[in-house]
């Protein structure tokens, strides 16, 4: 909950902190947390153990590594926790979302999903080689980097609980991070015993900037275009694409959605829509996406927090 209620700006709020220590001296109420991925935690650790709010950027962390301790602070201390995958809060994803789950195309049968886009022109005005997205010391990668669609997938179609993936460098890029990742995601079964299939294809080199997602149903298939913000349906016999949603959204709308919950998870106490342990668990399906490249074969993401093994 928040600690206390100001009607005025309190001295040094718009001043410039140099330090971690400084910062947790101040004493603030909530804090953003978004520097490279790789240090996340060690930043977020002393914030939570002086009871701080925190929403962190996505990922979570490089690594599941010293994770599940840090939430355990959190959970110790009642820190409210909002990760920021912030694509949940697009118009166009909670419409899809809200199909899927209505049954509009049956029973899902397979889910393909792609995400794309060329490095060099992600930031402009920026030399990619110097960014955190190309470097493994700071979190890089193109898993962990366009994570968004292992979070959104496990949010719509449920746990993802084995994977087979390559993760590979297949441009000339200056980069020490894999620019390519192929995955065959393993969904955790149904009551009835049925397993969903997907496949996420994600990339730092096409220039045909690309994220879309497809359901494949019984009846029909539903698809999202996460840049157009068009949600439309191919029923079963159709002959043709139906549009069924559209909203163009603006940049930034997303993120101030995603601050308005997280102050608002703060002032009710309520669990956010984006947990601790939702970040753990894509920490733990890229670390076994990693295991299944170097070794091959299917690896078994285990339960958040508990040590992976592979499967033959």
């Amino acid at each position: 909950m928040l600690r206390r209620q100001v009607a005025a700006v309190p001295e040094g709020a718009t001043g410039c902190l140099t330090n971690l220590e400084q910062a947790v001296n101040f004493a603030p109420q909530v804090a953003v947390i978004a520097n490279p991925a790789s240090l996340h935690v060690s930043v977020a650790h002393p914030l939570a153990e002086a009871g701080v709010h925190l929403l962190i950027e996505k990922p979570l962390s490089a690594s599941s590594d010293g994770v599940l301790q840090f939430l355990r602070i959190c959970k110790a201390r009642g820190v409210t926790l909002l990760l920021g995958y912030n694509l949940r809060f697009l118009p166009s994803l909670l419409r899809f979302h809200d199909l899927v789950k209505q049954g509009l195309i049956g029973r899902v049968l397979s889910v393909r999903c792609e995400v794309g886009q060329f490095l060099p022109a992600w930031r402009p005005g920026t030399d990619y080689r110097k960014g955190a997205s190309s470097q493994r010391a700071l979190g890089g990668g193109a898993l962990l980097e366009l994570s968004h669609e292992l979070d959104y997938l496990r949010w719509i179609f449920g746990e993802i609980d084995s994977v087979k993936a390559t993760l590979s460098r297949q441009s000339d890029f200056e980069i020490d991070v894999e620019d390519t990742a192929h995955l065959i995601l393993h969904f955790a079964p149904s009551a009835d015993g049925h397993r969903l299939l997907g496949t996420l294809n994600i990339d730092f080199v096409r220039h045909d900037t690309t994220r879309t997602c497809v359901a494949i149903g019984d009846k029909g298939s539903l698809r999202w275009n996460g840049l157009s913000g068009i949600v439309d349906s191919f029923k079963a016999n159709g002959n043709t694409w139906n549009e069924l949603f559209r909203y163009q959204h603006m940049r930034d709308e997303s993120y101030l959605a995603e601050w308005r919950h997280f102050l608002d998870c703060v002032k009710e106490q309520k669990s956010p829509m984006i947990t601790g342990e939702d970040g753990l668990r894509i920490l733990n399906i890229v670390d076994a996406a990693r295991q299944a490249t170097e070794f091959g074969g299917l690896v078994h993401v285990e339960q958040v927090g508990i040590t992976r093994r592979k499967v033959v």
